[in-house]
């Protein structure tokens, strides 16, 4: 880092650069320009690893996963105009999958900002609606103030996304400043009032479920939900981002939640007269298709109050940090209880579980080909381990691997399914892979969505990441002829589309590639990729025509309990 002058005043982006390190920034992912070179050639003298990525999107849907998985807000960075419009879309994934993110933007000198000039567009005007908080730097001595908040702001429960414009000549000034130490902020404990009501409904219930969202993967939180499961013999749904909250070989998990059709879970919820909402953020999962009746007693426990929803009229809202609640309900129910037995009996839903687990099993050793989605999803996790991460991006696969792919740990299995992006999969496993390089990282991926953020496999070549993309081949928008199909009695748009030769592609990057041509060939190949020294890619041929069977069979449902 570059020594104060002998005025005592030090260059604004060089200062820049200190607050990241105070901020224990340890990766940046990004494309620069011009307007940031200061800032560049700052970082030159820092630890801070800049990863240069081949678009902005990938650089900010790496800087999402990153943040997630670590708890620390990812950063990502581009220059003004184009640059910064590229951010848009992974930014807005990072905030609405509430993972923190900080991204960094250039901008034109403030002496042309106020008047029509090259790249010039009001940046912060773009990122508000699709922010936390965003904010432009006009005066050097504002940039720690400015950082500090944003890092604060980016990961304060429910984390979301903050940006920092940092414009040429600013970046260029002298200022005599220094870094704001971060600082831990502790949130408040639950009303003891609310703990109580919540207490008094759980142990009033007669048949209730725990519905984990989001917000229960935090690690605290699964471990104060597991808590609260066993000690009352209450069972638990997740929805596709609750994913891992109770581990699936746990009797009291209840599997995944969202098709947005009926199926074996949604018999439970159903049938449940108090719903314990967990984490539960309406974004991924709207209430009125759980809950359309409107009879329910539920129990909201969140960091923040519940969203007004006609569909879901809390009783209780238990407003803290999701662990602190639920200790507090885990201690109060401890006292209530003494050395009872528990409320419930997990062993009333043993019929259900089987009735989920011996669904999820069919088809799951079909020899048919191309593969059906059930065979390659039981056989991509015997593959992985309890702690290796799978990413999905979007498509018809998602809502498969949301179903079948079940997880034993918090957080190994990643679903943009708040803002839902297309191309998240690729990138996100390269920031999966740097945040937590001894596990394994899969992008599971459509061919539809694999090609929107193809160039960054450069950038896993470069870097020697051994990320495996899965890319399911079908040659067509799947997951929006399903919903056509459905909507419209079978019939769709033209959808359809060419690809290219995977395994030519995967060697024009200079990386192992294997297109499969039979059913049983996938374990083996995963076990090749794995061994690779940087990413390799798996094309597997998938039989979509799963996806109406299942609409099918679960319109016909008939409940287990």
């Amino acid at each position: 880092m570059n020594e104060a002058t002998e005025t005592g005043t030090i260059k604004a982006s060089d200062l820049f650069v200190q607050c990241l390190e105070a901020e224990d920034v340890t990766h940046i992912f990004g494309v620069p320009g011009e307007e940031n070179a200061d800032l560049m050639i700052s970082l030159k003298d820092s630890p801070i690893e800049f990863v240069l990525c081949r678009h902005e999107q990938a650089a900010a849907f790496m800087a999402d996963a990153y943040g997630r998985l670590t708890g620390k807000p990812g950063v990502c960075l581009a220059t003004l105009g184009p640059g910064a419009t590229n951010l848009v879309t992974g930014v807005a994934d990072a905030n609405m999958d509430r993972s923190p993110l900080v991204a960094i933007i250039g901008q034109a000198s403030t002496k042309r900002l106020h008047k029509e000039s090259h790249q010039n567009m009001d940046a912060i005007a773009m990122f508000k609606p699709i922010s936390k908080w965003a904010q432009s730097i006009t005066n050097a001595a504002t940039v720690p103030e400015v950082l500090r908040k944003a890092f604060k702001v980016a990961a304060t429960e429910k984390p979301g996304a903050c940006i920092v414009e940092l414009p040429e000549d600013i970046a260029k000034a002298p200022v005599r400043a220094a870094p704001i130490p971060a600082e831990t902020t502790r949130r408040p404990g639950a009303d003891h009032k609310a703990v109580a009501r919540a207490v008094d409904l759980i142990t009033a219930a007669k048949n209730p479920i725990i519905l984990a969202g989001n917000g229960a993967v935090r690690k605290r939180a699964a471990a104060q939900l597991r808590r609260l499961a066993h000690g009352t013999g209450i069972g638990v749904v997740n929805t596709f981002m609750g994913k891992g909250a109770i581990p699936l070989d746990d009797p009291h998990c209840l599997f995944t939640v969202g098709l947005q059709g009926r199926d074996h879970v949604n018999c439970a919820i159903d049938a449940a007269d108090t719903v314990i909402a967990v984490g539960y953020d309406l974004v991924e999962y709207a209430p009125e298709f759980w809950n359309n009746g409107r009879e329910k007693t539920i129990i909201h426990i969140d960091f923040e109050s519940a969203e007004i929803d006609v569909a879901y009229p809390v009783t209780v809202d238990v407003v803290s940090d999701i662990a602190d609640a639920l200790w507090q309900i885990n201690e109060e129910l401890d006292r209530r209880l003494e050395d009872k037995a528990t409320l419930f009996d997990i062993a009333d839903r043993t019929h259900l579980r089987d009735a989920i687990a011996a669904d999820l099993a069919a088809e799951a050793a079909d020899e048919s080909f191309p593969m059906k989605p059930q065979r390659i999803l039981n056989d991509l996790r015997k593959a992985l381990g309890p702690d290796d991460i799978v990413l999905s991006d979007v498509g018809a696969h998602k809502m498969w691997v949301a179903r079948y792919y079940q997880c034993y740990t918090p957080n190994t299995c990643l679903i943009s399914n708040g803002f839902c992006s297309m191309g998240f999969a690729l990138p996100g496993a390269m920031g999966a892979k740097i945040a937590h390089p001894d596990r394994r990282a899969v992008a599971v991926c459509g061919d539809a969505g694999f090609l929107m953020n193809v160039q960054d496999l450069e950038t896993a070549v470069r870097l020697k990441l051994n990320i495996v993309c899965l890319v399911w081949v079908d040659g067509e928008y799947g997951l929006i002829k399903w919903k056509q199909q459905n909507q419209f009695d079978g019939r769709h748009s033209d959808l359809a589309f060419n690809n290219p030769d995977f395994e030519l592609l995967a060697r024009s990057f200079g990386m192992w590639g294997r297109a499969l041509t039979g059913p049983g060939e996938l374990p083996a190949a995963l076990d090749e990729a794995f061994a690779q020294d940087g990413p390799a890619l798996i094309a597997v041929p998938v039989d979509y025509r799963e996806n109406r069977k299942l609409t099918e069979r679960l319109g016909v449902l008939v409940c287990s309990i």
